[in-house]
C-alpha cells in the first residue's frame, strides 16, 4: 500500500517505511523530527520543473505529464524498483513538503506506483 504525507505532519508507525521525495529537504525540518527512512531526492521534480510548476494549480497537468515523463529517465528506474519492492513488502509513505495536498509530486508518484503494482 502507498500512501502519501506532508513532511510537517507528525510521524506514525502507520505509516511503514517513510521516504521523502522532494529534491529539497523542508525547510524548518530537523533531520532527526522528520523520522525518514531514506531520502530519494533524485525522485523530486528537476529543479527546472519545480519552478515552471511554482506550486500553482493551472500548470497542474502540464506538471503532471514533465514529471512523468522525468520519472522515464533510466537512472530513477532503479529507485522506482525500490519503491515498488517496498510497497509490496508493506506501508509505504512519500514524504513531501509542498502545501498543496492535492498538486504536488508525491501524488503522481502514488499514481505511477499504484498502476505499476496492478
Amino acid at each position: 500500500m502507498v500512501s502519501i504525507k506532508r513532511a510537517y505532519e507528525p510521524a506514525d508507525r502507520a505509516d511503514g517505511v517513510r521516504i521523502l521525495v522532494d529534491r529539497l529537504w523542508p525547510r524548518g525540518i530537523k533531520k532527526e523530527a522528520a523520522q525518514l527512512d531514506q531520502w530519494m531526492r533524485e525522485l523530486g521534480p528537476s529543479n527546472e520543473l519545480r519552478r515552471f510548476f511554482g506550486h500553482d494549480p493551472a500548470r497542474w497537468q502540464e506538471f503532471r505529464q514533465r514529471y512523468r515523463a522525468e520519472l522515464e529517465r533510466a537512472e530513477v528506474q532503479p529507485l522506482l524498483e525500490e519503491l515498488g519492492r517496498i510497497s509490496r513488502r508493506g506501508r509505504l509513505t512519500l514524504v513531501y513538503s509542498a502545501k498543496d495536498e492535492e498538486h504536488n509530486q508525491a501524488v503522481v508518484l502514488k499514481e505511477l506506483l499504484t498502476a505499476r503494482l496492478k
